[in-house]
């Protein structure tokens, strides 16, 4: 049907590379909000481009809205705005056709998902943010507290209703963050949290919709195995703490994102004095010198600004040194893939601890 409506529009209007990408972005729409959304584009931009899938995804952002139980982001973060995790980001680029018509064609299935464990700053919701801008897909962010409700039967309902929401708009990026918040309950609730979590692993094992899912965690041990097997997910990635490079790219993000030019700083003394921070770390000691150098006379903040910030900040690998040695150490007995690009020893409050790829 999708292709029927693009075949009326002139070539000299669609680029043969956009064709694709916007017929996928348009599957789970409706014929009558698949031709609105195609003609609000041609009229704003006389033809259909990457511009025009924003108003592909504005449609299916109106249908999202009618859930209690699904959030839709906008899919504006790039690769460019996540520093470092290049494995993770090659194996996101090699994936990202898997769900075109050539692939099914093919016999490929679409990727199921990934997950994404790791100590809390080292940017996961930031990267599942970042894999819907990659693929120009939506990205619903599942919020697991509000399916759970008073009445027997009722949060397995909402569950449902959920899931066939997403099935509804695929292809998408599904994200369930802090997963392990979610099943804390246990046996507690009288064997709600166990059937819901039942279901959840049933649909994401039997799905057939292109639902792409992206499930983040900070403690592992509260996750069960049963989770974790492949058939339900693709990889496990872990975000450990970002080496010296990878602080540097960190450091350039967000020098960026204040409109301020990297190569006016000196970034490499900058990530050194970073030891043991992840990149929420960085990124308060950059808005800490910000705040120093504007409370002085509003004076332009320096790199020796940075580092000052950065000596008086207490990093979590130092803070909660045991719980970052134990999170870590699945990474280190090969549990995980990791998400960065070379092996290296690392540390963490004074220790060492080996990492491979």
């Amino acid at each position: 049907m999708l292709g029927q409506i693009l075949a009326g529009i002139p070539e000299a209007k669609i680029a043969t590379a956009t064709r694709r990408r916007i017929v996928q972005a348009a599957v789970g729409l409706t014929e009558s909000q698949a031709r609105r959304a195609f003609s609000e584009a041609l009229v704003s931009d006389g033809k259909l481009s990457e511009e025009s899938i924003k108003f592909v995804m504005s449609q299916k952002q109106q249908v999202i809205r009618q859930s209690d139980f699904l959030e839709f982001f906008s899919s504006d973060e790039t690769l460019d705005n996540v520093g470092g995790f290049a494995v993770l980001k090659d194996w996101l680029r090699e994936r990202e056709p898997a769900f075109s018509k050539s692939a099914a064609e093919y016999g490929l299935p679409a990727p199921k998902g990934v997950v994404l464990l790791g100590i809390p700053g080292t940017g996961k919701s930031l990267t599942a943010k970042m894999i819907g801008g990659l693929w120009k897909m939506p990205l619903l962010r599942l919020d697991v507290g509000a399916i759970f409700g008073q009445f027997l039967g009722q949060s397995e309902e909402r569950l449902r209703k959920a899931t066939k929401l997403a099935e509804t708009v695929a292809p998408c990026v599904l994200w369930i963050d802090e997963l392990e918040k979610a099943l804390a309950q246990g046996g507690l609730d009288g064997g709600t949290t166990t059937r819901v979590f039942g279901s959840l692993l049933s649909w994401m094992q039997d799905k057939k919709a292109p639902v792409f899912i992206v499930a983040t965690a900070n403690d592992v041990s509260r996750l069960p195995p049963e989770l974790l097997r492949r058939g339900r997910f693709d990889e496990i990635f872990f975000l450990d703490l970002p080496n010296d490079s990878e602080k540097e790219e960190i450091v350039k993000v967000h020098l960026r994102k204040r409109r301020r030019n990297p190569s006016d700083f000196n970034v490499t003394r900058i990530a050194a004095s970073c030891e043991d921070f992840v990149g929420a770390e960085i990124e308060q000691a950059i808005t800490d010198a910000m705040y120093s150098a504007f409370n002085d006379n509003q004076r332009e903040f320096t790199t020796d600004d940075i580092i000052s910030s950065a000596i008086r900040l207490v990093p979590l690998a130092r803070s909660q040194r045991e719980r970052i040695l134990e999170l870590r150490s699945w990474l280190a007995e090969g549990r995980a893939l990791s998400a960065s690009a070379q092996p290296k020893k690392t540390r963490a409050g004074g220790l060492e601890i080996n990492k491979t790829n």
